[in-house]
């Protein structure tokens, strides 16, 4: 069974896999100061951003080989 938690984070990953470089940094690094000033107000933050960096590197990966 999914927990409401798990499904929110999936599709807040989904919904950010979708998004490009700039816009996709900013919600990291915003999502990442929430975190830092006040820890665990989101449940599974670290989860998210964890998520968040990858898709974030994937982007730039996907940047450098078409170069």
């Amino acid at each position: 069974m999914r927990t409401p938690w798990g499904i929110i984070r999936n599709r807040l990953i989904a919904f950010a896999a979708r998004l490009r470089f700039p816009n996709l940094l900013a919600l990291t690094v915003g999502l990442f100061l929430i975190d830092l000033i006040v820890p665990d107000m989101i449940p599974f933050a670290d989860e998210i951003l964890l998520g968040l960096v990858a898709a974030l590197l994937a982007t730039i990966k996907k940047k450098n080989l078409k170069d």
